[in-house]
């Protein structure tokens, strides 16, 4: 990539995107994102309507990008911070502001291409 080029772009997806923890199905959606950043591997982004909000509770994490803003973070019973949201996020980054990205770590992001 040259400089010209924006550090973050978003790409819409049209395929299927399910994330789920074990056994338990946490988002299901055909409209998510795709968040592209310079030095970081590309990372879906789910609505937040596609997302099993009921299964999730804030924790106290909260982390800051100096190009998206500051992120909170969501956990699934007992494992933590399993999603993020920016939802105040930077100019530039409102499309974001009702969407979740989660943890390839902690959660299975399934794509149906």
């Amino acid at each position: 990539m040259t400089s010209t080029e924006p550090r973050i772009t978003l790409n819409p997806q049209r395929h299927r995107v399910q994330v789920s923890i074990g056994d338990t199905l946490l988002a299901d959606t055909t409209r998510a994102l795709e968040l592209r950043e310079r030095g970081y591997p590309p990372r879906l982004y789910v609505p937040r309507e596609d997302v099993r909000m009921d299964l999730l509770s804030r924790s106290e994490t909260v982390t800051h990008c100096p190009f998206k803003g500051d992120a909170a973070y969501f956990s699934f019973g007992e494992q933590a911070d399993v999603a993020w949201s920016y939802e105040q996020p930077l100019e530039g980054m409102e499309t974001i502001a009702e969407y979740l990205a989660f943890d390839d770590d902690k959660a299975n992001v399934a794509e149906d291409r």
